[in-house]
């Protein structure tokens, strides 16, 4: 009797519990559905409140505004107008202090990289990194800012060039805006 009366009763706590899952997950489906329609009603919005893509002389206008050096030349075989836009090119070479222990020089890494995601996400550099090989020549950062003095002081700023692990040589460089790398 008493196996009887604990088969029903566990009976009925599954029973109890499938319908609680059931119930569970369908409203996990409406939620979800209401979710992913919010998304694809601001991704719509996103969408159709896109600026329309800027012209080359508007392009040109505002950075001159700004104060970069740009020009323009016509590719020969296209015929089309290429704008070309001042870059600062930032080398960074081993610097004279390089005796920080293993610690300190982890530390000094990661402020770098810091520095350097800082530098990316506020627009300031567009593309850094190390070199391949361990000579003298550790690195380069792409520094797209109006001024050599500007491109100059943010360089510096590093942690790295500051603690004089590293050094900065920068140059002028000249890139096609817009042009990605492949």
């Amino acid at each position: 009797m008493k196996k009887l009366f604990l088969s029903i009763l566990l009976s009925m706590v599954l029973f109890s519990c499938k319908e609680e899952t059931k119930a569970s997950i369908s409203e996990i489906k409406e939620d979800t559905t209401e979710a992913i329609e919010e998304v694809i009603d601001s991704v719509t919005t996103e969408i159709i409140e896109a600026p329309l893509k800027k012209s080359t002389k508007q392009i040109k206008e505002e950075l001159t505004a700004k104060g970069y050096k740009t020009f323009d030349f016509v590719n020969e075989k296209t015929k089309d107008t290429i704008l070309m836009q001042q870059y600062f090119m930032a080398f960074l070479k081993k610097g004279p202090i390089r005796g920080q222990n293993e610690e300190e020089s982890a530390e000094l890494q990661a402020l770098h990289l810091e520095h350097l995601t800082k530098m990316y996400d506020l627009g300031y550099a567009d593309i850094s990194g190390p070199f391949g090989d361990d000579g003298e020549m550790r690195g380069v950062t792409i520094y797209n800012v109006p001024t050599l003095k500007m491109a100059d002081s943010l360089a510096n700023s590093d942690p790295m060039v500051i603690a004089g692990r590293l050094e900065i040589e920068i140059h002028p460089w000249w890139a096609a805006k817009g042009y990605s790398l492949r």
